[in-house]
């Protein structure tokens, strides 16, 4: 009895991972960005290299995906990963956002880097060329301030924070 149902169980799950194969993901490659934060505020080659190996995988319109995304569950987790990562932030879509939007990103990356949150752990274990040394991060946090330190020089100090949390 025992083995019937370990045999029917197996089954069953090897009959529901071969039937999610069938869904396809949407890539995350459109390629556009014509609104890019590299095209409004100076990157040098090295932030840039950073950021396109540590964060553009998410934070972009533009994923290099490894071998695996093609099978499922994996595929599935991935594409919620990136559409999540964008949400948050966007680098190819950044020069679109309000100036207080682009301040505050821009905080949350001073943040992120520095308390090491990220690139995530879950990425860099599967992207070695991910993991940002202490050099890395100070780089990444001192062109963020620098992109804030631009954007008060753009905009009035008023225009750098969000609306609904003026006071």
């Amino acid at each position: 009895m025992k083995k019937k149902l370990i045999w029917g169980s197996l089954i069953a799950v090897l009959i529901t991972v071969l039937a999610i194969q069938r869904v396809e993901v949407t890539p995350n490659n459109s390629g556009v960005d014509s609104l890019d934060i590299m095209k409004g505020f100076p990157t040098s080659h090295r932030v840039k290299t950073l950021l396109q190996t540590a964060c553009y995988d998410c934070h972009s319109n533009t994923t290099t995906y490894p071998w695996y995304a093609e099978y499922q569950p994996v595929g599935m987790w991935l594409e919620d990963h990136v559409e999540d990562g964008k949400k948050h932030l966007n680098f190819n879509e950044f020069l679109g956002y309000r100036p207080w939007r682009q301040f505050h990103k821009m905080e949350e990356t001073v943040e992120m880097v520095e308390e090491e949150e990220m690139p995530m752990a879950s990425y860099t274990w599967m992207h070695e060329g991910a993991k940002l040394e202490a050099a890395d991060r100070e780089s990444l946090v001192l062109w963020a301030k620098g992109v804030m330190d631009s954007l008060t020089h753009l905009y009035p100090k008023d225009s750098l924070v969000n609306p609904r949390k003026k006071k």
